[in-house]
């Protein structure tokens, strides 16, 4: 969607729909590019409803408030409403293998001085960690690859690469701990399910230690690509999982607008 295009029609998209005592408008543009807070921390945009008002080649416009509105990519959307038409819009946001959303806030239970428990929550600004569903390992090059998944970028820049497996569907998740003597006969893995459009199946992420690399087997080994440095991880398991359907932005119909007769 061209920005700039949208910028310069969006003054006569808006204007019968602001009130006419109100001096400015705010708008929001929904593209698949990631946002930021006034911070400068990249955020996930929450769901929002509006009235969608008008419609073009690349964009729709919703009224999410009085003086307030919303540019969603039409390329991006999963339904074209109806002018008129009142919307529940939910934007990509980036979420945790339980599902939840990966900038909600950490709950944790401590205990004052006298054993009374009682309930913390944190968050720290700018933070959305998808953290695997593996315990603390003991094997070095196991927490390592870990620490990799977690904080290491996907492709796109905006995810980490665990975002990227959990938009993936990554589930059943199983791990080889080592210990330091047999990290050559058995080496430190993580293998898990995918289910995309692009592949689906048992993926494994395995540690050569003797070229200090790894090497990422699909379906048991069928399929192996060796000497995947680090810092490339993300790249290739985009290129073998990733199939860009996270992207869409989801458009819900809560109540239809006028049906458009030809005269």
């Amino acid at each position: 969607m061209d920005r700039a295009a949208i910028r310069t029609q969006l003054q006569t998209l808006v204007a019968p729909h602001v009130p006419r005592n109100a001096r400015r408008y705010k708008y929001r543009v929904f593209d698949g590019q990631p946002q930021e807070s006034t911070l400068g921390f990249r955020v996930d945009p929450q769901p929002f409803e509006g009235k969608v008002i008008a419609t073009t080649d690349e964009a729709i416009v919703v009224q999410t408030g009085r003086t307030e509105f919303a540019v969603v990519d039409r390329s991006l959307a999963t339904e074209i409403p109806a002018t008129g038409t009142k919307v529940l819009v939910k934007p990509y946001a980036r979420r945790r293998f339980d599902g939840e959303r990966a900038d909600t806030p950490e709950v944790r239970t401590e205990y004052s001085s006298d054993g009374t428990p009682y309930t913390v929550k944190s968050m720290i600004l700018g933070s959305a960690p998808a953290k695997l569903p593996i315990p603390e390992p003991r094997c070095p090059e196991l927490r390592d690859l870990i620490e990799q998944l977690e904080k290491l970028p996907a492709p796109d820049g905006f995810r980490a690469i665990t975002h990227m497996l959990v938009d993936a569907g990554a589930r059943d998740f199983a791990w080889v701990d080592p210990k330091p003597n047999d990290i050559i006969k058995t080496p430190p893995a993580i293998s898990f399910t995918v289910d995309t459009a692009k592949f689906k199946g048992r993926v494994a992420v395995i540690y050569d230690r003797g070229a200090d690399v790894y090497v990422v087997e699909l379906h048991d080994g069928e399929e192996r690509i060796d000497n995947v440095y680090f810092d490339t991880l993300g790249e290739t398991l985009a290129s073998l999982i990733d199939d860009g359907i996270w992207r869409l932005i989801q458009v819900e119909v809560l109540t239809p607008g006028r049906r458009q007769t030809r005269h």
